[in-house]
């Protein structure tokens, strides 16, 4: 199990496996320098990205404000109508930021210089799934996710304990108003079930038990920070998961991460996030097995996945279907394109299933063929013309259908959306930036280099036979000919995993 993969399988295939799993893909130019680095070089450069500089400046708002509890508090003594006013403004006010969050992640995921560390803030997100549609701070949802991507590849149970602590899980898991005298479970339970061991792990005494030791972790609000009070801890003995005593916290983390379970659980679901498939019982043990020897710390167990034999076996490489955020960044860094606007973003993957910081529920997005169906697989087609064309007809579309709930509801703001939809403007790809002459000019090669540009590998021989049907259809080809090409790539269902 988890043996090195041979210096003599390390190829341009194997090379974009490892960038498109263990980042967001790539530019053919991307991928020929990690064949140039081997199987170690290129793994390491990924895995080891705390070496390399990341000058992403944070969103100008993402700090404390104080005064915030101050402001609302002050609203009791305004009127009614001065109160509906007021938190209208600061409900439109958090839209707008958090619009502004996500293109800010998301740049980060295009052109930031860490790609892994990304896809493994991208994968805490959908482990810890927290939504802003509870939480209802921008703040608070950045603040998360920059914990995500400190501890992105560190110590699982400080990871575990400091998620516990964050402002945004103690509001949407309602830690925040555990006490003593009436213990809140939401926590404790989604812990065990969802976060660390999985369901048939525990029982639900454990979850009460658990959900006592954890009172006292709650929010002040007026710092926005964790605080532990002791008034509204429940000092007495507990016992969880076969330990007795009395348990803070602390504890909980500590004891859980101890189970066996703990190991096998995570290492399992990350080995699905990055493999695109489940680990059987026998690879799954050996990758718990290297957590636990690293002492539970990912960042070794990481080099040894994208090193294995296993991560690069013909039932792992191009059978993951892409998220629609990862079909979104994989697709804005192949076609060598500027990220459209932040409002344009989530509209495609809002219309394909994925809302940065809005998951579903408390499980996040269940992933794999559930992000197919009929209709959002006729979207992606769509919005693969956005993409190429820079053509906005389905995000107007899109947008209209789905305005958010103060516009819907408000002349005013509906109209304020629709001037917005007529500024906005998308340039096309542009085919010279992508390929040479020859391949612009000469059919098979320029075939050729859309396999390996957006594929990888070659076209089954009906799209193959189709996409050059459609090029001799055109006679010589031109730029509007090569866009079309890209954008039947872009649709057919090859494209659609990774």
């Amino acid at each position: 199990m988890l043996m090195p993969l041979s210096a003599a399988r390390w190829n341009d295939q194997t090379a974009a496996h490892l960038l498109n799993r263990a980042g967001f893909g790539g530019p053919p130019a991307e991928i020929e320098q990690l064949v140039a680095l081997g199987p170690e070089g290129a793994v390491n450069r990924l895995v080891d990205y705390e070496q390399i500089p990341d000058a992403t400046k944070d969103p100008e708002w993402a700090r404390p404000d104080p005064e915030r509890l101050q402001r609302l508090a002050a609203l009791r003594q305004k009127s009614e109508e001065e109160r509906r006013l007021a938190l209208r403004e600061e409900q439109q006010l958090q839209r707008q930021r958090i619009m502004e969050l996500r293109g800010w992640w998301l740049r980060r995921m295009v052109s930031g210089p860490r790609p892994l560390q990304e896809k493994l803030t991208l994968f805490w997100h959908g482990h810890f799934a927290t939504s802003v549609e509870k939480v209802r701070d921008a703040y608070y949802m950045w603040r998360q996710n920059e914990l995500f991507r400190r501890l992105a590849s560190g110590s699982w149970p400080q990871l575990l304990a400091e998620v516990g602590k964050d402002p945004a899980m103690l509001i949407w898991l309602d830690q925040a108003q555990s006490r003593r005298e009436k213990p809140n479970e939401n926590f404790a339970r989604e812990l065990m079930e969802l976060f660390a061991l999985g369901e048939g792990h525990y029982t639900e005494k454990d979850v009460t038990e658990a959900a006592r030791a954890l009172t006292g972790w709650t929010l002040d609000r007026a710092t926005q920070k964790f605080v532990e009070r002791d008034r509204a801890h429940d000092p007495g003995s507990k016992t969880i998961l076969g330990r007795t005593g009395n348990f803070t916290g602390d504890d909980v983390i500590e004891i859980v991460v101890a189970q066996p379970q703990a190991a096998r659980f995570i290492t399992g679901k990350l080995w699905h996030y990055f493999a695109g498939v489940r680990p059987d019982a026998a690879l799954n043990d050996a990758l718990a097995a290297e957590l636990r020897a690293a002492g539970m710390n990912f960042k070794p167990l990481l080099r040894k996945l994208f090193l294995s034999e296993e991560f690069y076996a013909p039932n792992v490489i191009r059978t993951q279907v892409k998220s629609p955020v990862q079909w979104l960044v994989m697709a804005i860094r192949q076609l060598e394109r500027p990220l459209p606007p932040p409002q344009v973003c989530h509209t495609l993957t809002r219309s394909l299933g994925q809302e940065l910081f809005q998951p579903p529920n408390v499980k996040g997005w269940d992933g794999g063929l559930t992000w197919i169906t009929t209709n959002n697989l006729l979207t992606r087609y769509n919005e693969a013309a956005t993409l190429v064309y820079g053509d906005l007809g389905p995000v107007r579309d899109a947008m209209r259908a789905n305005p958010n709930r103060a516009a819907a509801q408000e002349p005013r703001l509906q109209r304020r959306m629709e001037e917005r939809l007529d500024r906005l403007r998308l340039a096309g790809v542009d085919p010279e930036k992508l390929f040479t002459v020859d391949e612009r000019f000469k059919k098979e090669e320029l075939i050729a280099a859309l396999e390996r540009r957006f594929l990888q590998a070659p076209l089954r021989e009906t799209q193959r036979q189709a996409l050059r049907q459609f090029l001799d259809a055109r006679g010589a080809t031109d730029n509007d000919d090569i866009l079309g090409a890209i954008r039947l790539i872009l649709c057919t269902p090859d494209y659609q995993l990774t």
